[in-house]
């Protein structure tokens, strides 16, 4: 059974975090050879002050 964890900023729509799992639970049948019910995947979303790239919050990108 694939367990999917995505870490990402928060600030996607419903409908694209909708289209993510769909494209990646495809992706994991596809090669795992398994069925799209023994996937699960977890989105983990991080408020921009929570998370920095080359010393610089991203909020204050």
């Amino acid at each position: 059974m694939p367990i999917v964890q995505i870490d990402m900023l928060e600030g996607r729509s419903q409908e694209q975090k909708r289209e993510m799992v769909k494209k990646v639970t495809e992706a994991i049948v596809e090669t795992a050879k398994c069925p799209p019910e023994a996937v699960t995947i977890v989105l983990r979303e991080a408020p921009t002050q929570h998370i920095a790239k080359a010393g610089v919050l991203a909020s204050d990108r």
